[in-house]
């Protein structure tokens, strides 16, 4: 188990970009969240398996339909548990 904090840059919100984040995430067996940041950026906060994890900032680079993703940062964390599932938070 590791944990990822990624940042979002380009067209990201106001596209579906949480909540298809969600769907990615889910699909991946991942927990935590996401949340849109007053900068325009967007904030992940996922914890499960490298590969998983791997796969999800895959995901994140294409994104929705309507985003254009510039960059995702990353930021490699150890694990906390706390997160039961995937959700948008606020």
């Amino acid at each position: 188990m590791i944990r990822a904090r990624l940042l979002v840059e380009g067209r990201v919100q106001g596209v579906g970009y949480r909540a298809f984040t969600v769907r990615a995430a889910q699909r991946r067996s991942l927990r935590g969240w996401v949340r849109n940041l007053p900068d325009g950026r967007v904030e992940i906060e996922a914890e499960g398996s490298r590969d998983n994890l791997e796969g999800l900032i895959r995901d994140l680079e294409q994104g929705p339909p309507l985003a254009n993703v510039e960059r995702v940062h990353v930021e490699w964390l150890a694990p906390t548990g706390e997160a039961q599932d995937f959700r948008i938070v606020y």
